[in-house]
């Protein structure tokens, strides 16, 4: 049964863990980390590039490819076997390149950077490397560092810890050596600090309670990797080639057994069996799959997102819901002041982030401080008050803070009224100062200036107003009537509502004393209203997300209140939709979790095991979800979702190494910006799909049609191989090079479907290979009896010739070849051409007439041929008409 350490007194805890307040000797540190291992996560080794190359042939359609090379070199044509083998071979370098390098920036990515750690051991400070820790070691800690691993605070000065990364709260948590009850949240246990998080204000001391693999985020790492998820294309094509293997077994056992019946010998019906087999099996494939995905990922690098995974981009496009954590993913975690209220007024307060630069708004104007003598005041207060000190990087051009993100973000706003704590100091010499206490709940500073003390005091609402005897009203100073009181609640109430995180501000001018212990007839000067800065790409990618017909929701570890007025800023909440808190979560059935989904789009106050649950939910349903993430708390949801995407910036390793995709600039609109490209590759691979099944099935009918009219095998193996691989394959890679179409985030997307074949698909088809059976097979018979390698000649050529035609048809399901703009795919047409010229030498090039069993065709041959290939551009028009007429 685990521990539940932060329900232990300190004295419970060292006769748990055999130490004391001297923590514990070398000797005994060193046979704990014998016995418990190092104080680390387990890393992945990386995969090496031969495995990574023999893991591309993991696939139904591989296999199939693989033993029709195997029974095409048994019947004797091992140049044929040595063809499928070679494509498949340059599928699988093709994959290994991709995914390679996918591996090596991921790992370039990774900060190698040595974390030390401060522990005592027999009553003496070492610096040590974390990786040393060991259960039951004192650590210290200070403002700035690290936690090595999970411990109970024994001591704590003011000890601020910064968990966003673990528990998605964004603001730093103060810690605590009370002892709390058995059950509480992680969120909740404010005597415990965690593994990998940070500490932003004061210092402390604290017992090691669990290290490495024990830990909460090693935990977290172990829960990632017990979770198995497929991305739905490896699904699809799983189906699609059993759906293959079924189908060709069924029409070679049925064509045996009726060739046997006829009287045709075991060895001939061998021999159809196998080039049946090869007609049908899409060869081309693979190969076209990785090249639509590699180009997919290509662009995607373009803006800034990793692929880890081929098919993770394609199922993007699928996504039916978004999830989005909100501290680090739709917020910048960077903590701002937004608004002020002062004398009855409120300001808003304009900015991005840490940024020390903005506009003053009151009543929709934009002002000039120096016209407003009360906000001055407040500025002036906060500068002298805030203790976080404001950091500029000349190598990065970003600003960051150190110290405490509440003081930081007043020292922004003190910046931007125009005033700069060093500078107040040379004039205004700090006499006396107390850092905040999360007792008492306030900080105070005492200055001095022209002679006389100033004190300012910032702290919770409800303290300083209990503190306060009177008020900065239009005429300066007055007394705080009970009048003036409710006017104070009913403003910071409103500011409240809108989730704004409110700091008060006090004055007391003009005494004696320089003690900032000693609070009391302080003049209140005003509230301000701080929030986590929504990133600015975010309300736009919404917009898009909507436009395309996707939802998105809010899983947050931050508070009901905060979060439902992140997400209503984002747009993502709306008048009408429900949320749900972690505790509600708990409560309800996974049935009544599935049927609350459809009207919630913000869970707040939830633990990884929650997100988990939601993921899950999600997908019982039947839709496909995406996540995205940066923090050890996303990193379970981002293995279980169909698709995960980190932060690659701000985002923690353990969930860059669960999620599939990593933006690599942390811009959320890149997401939208891949469901594009997502949906943008599933209509080529349904183009592609259409293409190499509607030859192959062309090719099918006439070799089934041949045989059962008693007609000779109308075209043999080699030159189906040839059709499959030359003809197709040239084809099929420029038409995975088509134009991205437009509108593709215009409305709800179709989802693929199992097979990734629809029933319009499915007709085209059946509607394409009708006019290939009956035109091949009407010229092949007419020299059947009398020549039958020049009728094996017009039937590789009529098929090649249709194949060239069917190309342009697959182009659009709706719009007519003629009014496409045919310079639009430069890859299809150099294509188109390079066929042709490859056709008149499989008919006319010695070399290549003895492999393929060709003869040369007179120019008559060709104006039969031509026309009557012509016929599927004239069908599928007359099809595409009645589309368009339907649609319309």
């Amino acid at each position: 049964m685990e521990t539940k350490w932060h329900s232990l007194s300190r004295e419970q805890i060292f006769e748990k863990l055999n130490t004391s307040l001297r923590g514990l000797s070398p000797e005994e540190a060193q046979n704990r980390i014998e016995q418990y291992g190092p104080n680390s996560l387990p890393e992945k080794k990386p995969t090496p590039l031969i495995f990574l190359f023999f893991n591309q042939f993991n696939s139904p359609l591989i296999f199939i490819l693989l033993t029709a090379s195997v029974i095409t070199y048994a019947i004797g044509n091992a140049s044929d076997a040595y063809i499928i083998l070679a494509v498949l071979v340059f599928n699988a370098i093709v994959g290994t390149i991709q995914e390679g390098k996918a591996q090596n920036t991921l790992n370039a990515l990774k900060k190698f950077v040595e974390t030390k750690a401060t522990v005592l051991r027999a009553g003496t400070e070492f610096i040590i490397s974390d990786r040393e820790v060991a259960p039951g070691d004192i650590i210290g800690l200070e403002e700035g560092e690290k936690v090595p691993a999970d411990a109970r605070v024994i001591f704590s000065q003011n000890l601020k810890a910064d968990e966003a990364s673990l528990t998605g709260e964004s603001e730093p948590i103060y810690k605590i050596t009370d002892v709390l009850k058995q059950e509480v949240l992680t969120a909740d246990q404010k005597n415990m600090l965690f593994k990998g998080t940070h500490i932003v204000a004061g210092n402390g001391r604290a017992v090691v309670v669990s290290t490495g693999a024990r830990t909460v985020i090693g935990r977290i790492a172990k829960e990632i990797s017990s979770i198995d998820t497929e991305i739905p294309l490896k699904a699809n094509i799983r189906y699609l080639s059993r759906a293959i293997i079924i189908i060709v077994g069924i029409i070679c056992l049925a064509l045996f057994g009726i060739g046997l019946a006829t009287g045709e010998s075991i060895q001939t019906m061998f021999a159809v069996i196998v080039s049946l087999s090869v007609s049908i099996i899409p060869e081309g494939l693979p190969i076209v799959m990785t090249l639509v995905l590699a180009t997919g990922v290509w662009r995607m690098s373009k803006r800034n997102a990793l692929v880890k995974k081929l098919q993770a981009v394609e199922a993007l496009g699928q996504a039916q819901v978004i999830a989005v954590d909100k501290t680090g993913t739709i917020t910048k975690n960077e903590l701002v002041v937004r608004q002020v209220w002062t004398a009855g007024k409120l300001f808003e307060v304009s900015g991005v982030g840490y940024e020390p630069a903005g506009n003053i708004i009151f009543e929709n104007n934009i002002v000039d401080v120096a016209n407003h003598p009360e906000l001055l005041r407040v500025g002036k207060a906060v500068a002298l008050g805030a203790g976080a000190r404001l950091l500029f990087s000349d190598t990065e051009k970003h600003w960051s803070i150190a110290g405490d993100p509440t003081e930081a973000a007043l020292a922004v706003f003190a910046k931007k009224i125009g005033f700069n704590k060093e500078d107040l100091l040379a004039e205004m010499p700090v006499l006396s100062e107390k850092p905040f206490d999360y007792k008492l709940k306030y900080r105070a500073t005492v200055n001095s200036f022209e002679g006389k003390n100033l004190m300012t005091v910032i702290g919770a609402p409800e303290v300083i107003i209990g503190f306060s005897k009177n008020i900065i009203g239009a005429e300066g100073a007055q007394a705080l009537s009970e009048q003036e009181r409710k006017k104070i609640e009913e403003a910071l109430v409103n500011m409240s509502k809108l989730g704004r995180r409110v700091i008060a501000v006090g004055l007391r001018e003009n005494f004696k004393h320089t003690d900032s212990q000693l609070i009391s007839d302080l003049t209140f000067v005003g509230f301000l209203g701080m929030k986590d800065v929504l990133r600015p790409e975010v309300r736009e990618a919404m917009a898009r997300a909507r436009e395309a017909g996707i939802r998105v929701i809010m899983i947050t570890g931050d508070h009901k209140i905060t979060a439902q007025a992140i997400a209503r800023e984002a747009d993502i909440y709306n008048e009408g939709d429900e949320l749900l808190t972690g505790v509600e979560i708990e409560a309800l059935s996974d049935h009544e979790l599935s049927e609350k989904l459809s009207r919630t789009t913000v869970f707040a106050r939830v633990t990884p095991e929650h997100k988990l649950k939601i993921i899950k939910a999600f997908k019982k349903r039947g839709e496909i979800i995406a996540m995205t993430g940066d923090g050890v708390n996303d990193a379970p949801s981002l293995v279980a979702a169909d698709l995960g995407v980190a932060m690659g910036r701000i985002g923690t390793e353990v969930a860059k190494e669960a999620a599939d995709i990593v933006l690599l600039d942390d811009n959320f609109g890149s997401i939208v910006s891949a469901v594009e490209e997502g949906r943008s590759i599933y209509k080529t691979i349904k183009k592609v799909i259409l293409y190499l099944f509607s030859t192959s099935l062309g090719e099918a009918f006439t070799i089934i049609t041949a045989l059962l009219l008693g007609l000779p095998l109308p075209i043999l193996a080699a030159q189906i191989i040839w059709l499959n691989f030359v003809t197709d394959g040239f084809l099929d890679v420029s038409l995975a090079m088509e134009p991205k179409e437009e509108g593709l985030l215009l409305g709800k997307f179709e989802r693929p479907k199992k097979y990734l074949i629809d029933k319009l698909m499915l007709q085209r088809m059946i509607i394409m290979a009708i006019p290939m059976m009956i035109g091949t097979l009407f010229l092949f018979q007419k020299y059947a009896d009398t020549n039958i390698e020049k009728a094996w000649t017009i039937s590789l050529t009529t098929l090649a010739v249709f194949q060239w035609f069917n190309a342009w048809n697959c182009r659009s399901d709706s719009k007519s070849i003629f009014q496409s703009n045919p310079f639009s795919n430069k890859f299809l047409l150099g294509a188109t051409g390079l066929v042709i010229v490859l056709q008149l030498l499989a008919v006319y090039a010695p070399i290549l007439q003895k492999v393929l069993h060709t003869v040369p065709l007179e120019r008559s041959d060709w104006f039969m041929i031509v026309p009557i290939a012509l016929s599927i551009v004239i069908i599928e028009e007359i099809r595409k008409f009645f589309s368009r007429a339907i649609l319309t």
